[in-house]
């Protein structure tokens, strides 16, 4: 049985670092996609327009394929390595963390750079609920009206989730499903007349 399960975070939070006068604001928030990611990191640059640094490390996807660090101008790997490194240690993914670093005049030095932006990142992890969801897989469906009353049986799983219906010429139906009992339920549909699946 492989696993269809992710760890991810359940809601925004904020962590807290200061340092020699240097204040490190990490804000963490559970995402989707790349395109909210851009508009949570243009928010947080007008938001804290007065701020010396906007690092953050982000991963998408269960496979935790997609990622991205950046540094924002800190010497290379000294913030969003150590940003990206809290994230992997949590084992979570759709999350983006940025941390906002206000310059306190002093110098951190590259090891004081890396522990206060691993710092910051962690309390605002500590701060938040790790969760664990299902990966699911989308797929739509065409079928006969005299074929409702079969298709309705088998979509009536805990697993699966009606996201649209429409009624035309034939109906289509587009739901997801817990990744673990796809196979299973795409083979019992495939065995109805004249229907078919696309994913």
């Amino acid at each position: 049985m492989f696993d269809d399960t992710y760890k991810t975070v359940q809601h925004e939070s904020e962590g807290y670092y200061r340092e020699k006068g240097s204040k490190f604001i990490a804000k963490l928030f559970p995402v989707e996609s790349e395109a909210e990611i851009k508009n949570k990191l243009s928010d947080l640059r007008k938001q804290y327009h007065d701020a010396r640094h906007h690092c953050y490390a982000y991963i998408l996807g269960a496979d935790k394929l997609t990622y991205r660090i950046n540094d924002d101008g800190e010497p290379s790997g000294t913030a969003g390595r150590p940003i990206y490194g809290q994230l992997l240690s949590n084992d979570i993914t759709n999350v983006l963390v940025v941390v906002i670093r206000y310059f306190g005049g002093t110098k951190l030095g590259v090891s004081g750079l890396i522990n206060a932006y691993k710092t910051a990142t962690k309390d605002a992890i500590e701060k938040n609920i790790i969760i664990e969801k299902f990966i699911q897989e989308k797929y739509q469906i065409h079928f006969p009206h005299e074929a409702m009353n079969q298709v309705m049986r088998i979509l009536k799983r805990d697993s699966v989730e009606i996201l649209n219906h429409e009624f035309q010429d034939s109906n289509i139906i587009t739901f997801q499903v817990r990744k673990s009992e796809a196979d299973e339920i795409i083979s019992q549909l495939k065995k109805i007349d004249n229907l078919s699946v696309k994913f």
